[in-house]
């Protein structure tokens, strides 16, 4: 099955089929962001992000909200 086929279903499904389906894609894309950020996380790639943002606060670079 290629995109032009998964697209093809998609559109000819009825409403609440594509009502179910786009809240499953949703969190299976959910999903995929949440394991994307643990990787990065424990890569440490996000490591210099939190020390500028430690920073800033400790400078007094920061608003409260």
């Amino acid at each position: 099955m290629n995109i032009e086929d998964i697209e093809r279903e998609v559109s000819q499904l009825p409403s609440e089929d594509l009502r179910k389906f786009s809240e499953w894609f949703e969190e299976f894309k959910a999903d995929l962001w949440d394991k994307q950020i643990e990787e990065d996380i424990l890569a440490g790639r996000l490591d210099a992000f939190a020390e500028e943002a430690l920073r800033d606060l400790r400078e007094g670079r920061c608003t409260d909200l």
